[in-house]
């Protein structure tokens, strides 16, 4: 059960890093709150992969 929540979890991080990342309004510009939260929801899917999912170790 544990294994599917990091899934569904890094599934939903992830579709946030994506929109907040790549969004743009009508005139083409980059909202830099949705960027900003974009890249922390980024970095906490990279973290839950590369520690949860794939079981490498935590420095520090």
């Amino acid at each position: 059960m544990d294994a599917l929540l990091d899934w569904v979890f890094l599934a939903a991080t992830g579709a946030i890093a994506w929109h907040g990342i790549t969004f743009r309004d009508e005139e083409g510009e980059r909202d830099w709150v949705r960027l900003l939260f974009g890249c922390i929801a980024l970095i906490f899917a990279l973290r839950v992969l590369a520690v949860d999912i794939l079981g490498l170790p935590v420095f520090g």
